[in-house]
């Protein structure tokens, strides 16, 4: 199975991912006069404006902040610790550099998103708001082809994120509290899953209560210990910025092989990870940001670019200039290649305990990895219950929250590679008509960043 997961992979991350992902990038950057440069500051007013770790709760939807703080949770996650440090050991340092670039043009993608998701959103008659990207493919497509396209879409959403992506989350929190503690991987496991139940069975209102609060501590505890290892290693940032942008276009020194197959390693890399870490144009924030109460779509699209901000250029850069500052420069024991025994689940953890020792270092690492992984439990359950919601009604929903429950514990005691991958493809298909909506609903997008 996991080979047959992996073949059906690289066909979709090395050709399919690439060009969709990065030609809609391109696409809205052009179309909305790059909006990711253009909104920037207005993005961030936006974002320090609405910041509030005690938003309460809304009859109906969420408060900006609360919307943003839910998507980021599912933003920053183990892609940004686990996703980067595997984009690195397989793809060469050079990997950072087309994660950047994804994520560059991925904020004019994301702003597109969140803009269709508000403008797409629905009121149901019980007061609680309803939106996410099955609702703009079937605006886009009316007929009997949007229904087919938007059901594809809940149900890769479903299987993508509500069980495939928690088991991901689960698995990384395991290993890695598993690494530091010595604890089994089963009793983690479990206590992931009974303290989600008890958060997720109070919906979207309790989940956003609590990403409010957790997103900002968590990112301001990792990049406080990530400065503590650059500060360390302060000399070697010039070389690691080298490292990035040499073998961005120069892999094959550190991958091996022709400079052909070296650069489209390092290229999948970064894209299949990127999308992993950003999410622009998966679809899979659309469904926090449409749930924001804000006054017009363009200024939920300017704070959802902050969010692809934040997680990329923030966040997984931190995680990027620690390894490779550690690991590949200087004396770091990948300088010279691959080395036994270093893998993408513990290769933070080594790249952190060179400095803060082997005890500190794992126990921070585990402790950031599971506030990271936790959040995108949170909402990444949240995503496929609106998709359930969608296919079956609300009734289902009961059904689904046990089954994802069931899927989250599994994941702290499978294969971590098979998870990955199935994680990867179910991700990669929820891209296609996501983006086929995207395209087919771009003049309304374009109209909205026009208004300032």
């Amino acid at each position: 199975m996991l080979q047959l997961v992996q073949t059906i992979n690289s066909y979709l991350s090395d050709y399919i991912l690439i060009i969709m992902l990065v030609g809609t990038g391109i696409y809205f950057s052009f179309k909305t006069r790059f909006v990711q440069i253009r909104c920037f500051k207005e993005g961030f007013k936006h974002f320090f404006s609405s910041i509030n770790l005690h938003g309460g709760k809304n009859k109906s939807g969420l408060s900006s902040f609360q919307a943003l703080a839910t998507a980021i949770a599912a933003q920053v996650g183990t892609g940004n610790i686990v996703g980067a440090c595997g984009a690195i050991l397989i793809g060469g340092p050079g990997a950072i550099f087309w994660m950047w670039i994804i994520a560059f043009f991925g904020m004019a993608t994301i702003y597109a998103e969140a803009v269709l998701a508000q403008e797409t959103r629905v009121t149901g008659e019980d007061g609680r708001v309803h939106g996410g990207p099955v609702y703009y493919i079937k605006k886009a497509f009316p007929g009997k082809g949007g229904d087919i396209l938007a059901i594809f879409f809940a149900i890769a959403t479903i299987l993508a994120l509500g069980f495939m992506g928690t088991m991901v989350q689960s698995n990384s929190i395991s290993e890695t509290c598993s690494n530091a503690m010595g604890l089994p991987t089963w009793v983690i496991g479990i206590v992931i899953t009974a303290v989600a139940g008890l958060i997720l069975i109070g919906g979207i209102q309790r989940i956003a209560s609590v990403t409010e609060k957790l997103v900002p501590i968590m990112a301001i505890l990792y990049l406080i210990g990530g400065l503590v290892v650059i500060i360390a290693r302060i000399k070697y940032i010039p070389a690691t910025f080298s490292m990035i942008f040499t073998y961005a276009f120069n892999p094959q020194a550190i991958i091996g092989g022709g400079l052909g197959y070296a650069l489209k390693i390092a290229i999948s890399q970064g894209v299949k990870r990127g999308l992993f870490s950003n999410e622009a144009g998966m679809g899979s924030t659309p469904h926090a940001h449409a749930m924001a109460n804000v006054e017009r779509p363009h200024d939920q699209g300017v704070v959802a670019m902050i969010g692809l901000f934040i997680d990329t250029f923030v966040v997984l850069t931190m995680t990027a200039l620690v390894v490779i500052s550690t690991l590949y420069a200087g004396n770091g024991i990948l300088a010279s290649g691959a080395a036994d025994g270093v893998s993408k689940t513990n290769m933070a953890q080594l790249a952190f305990s060179s400095i803060m020792g082997n005890t500190v270092g794992s126990l921070f690492v585990a402790i950031c990895l599971m506030f990271f992984a936790f959040s995108t439990i949170l909402s990444w359950n949240f995503f496929g219950r609106v998709n359930v919601e969608y296919l079956f009604g609300k009734k289902a929903v009961i059904y689904y929250f046990i089954i994802a429950l069931i899927f989250t514990f599994m994941g702290s005691i499978l294969s971590n590679d098979l998870v990955w991958e199935l994680t990867d493809m179910f991700n990669q298909l929820m891209v296609i008509p996501n983006v086929i909506a995207l395209f087919a609903l771009s003049a309304l997008v374009i109209r909205n960043s026009k208004k300032k």
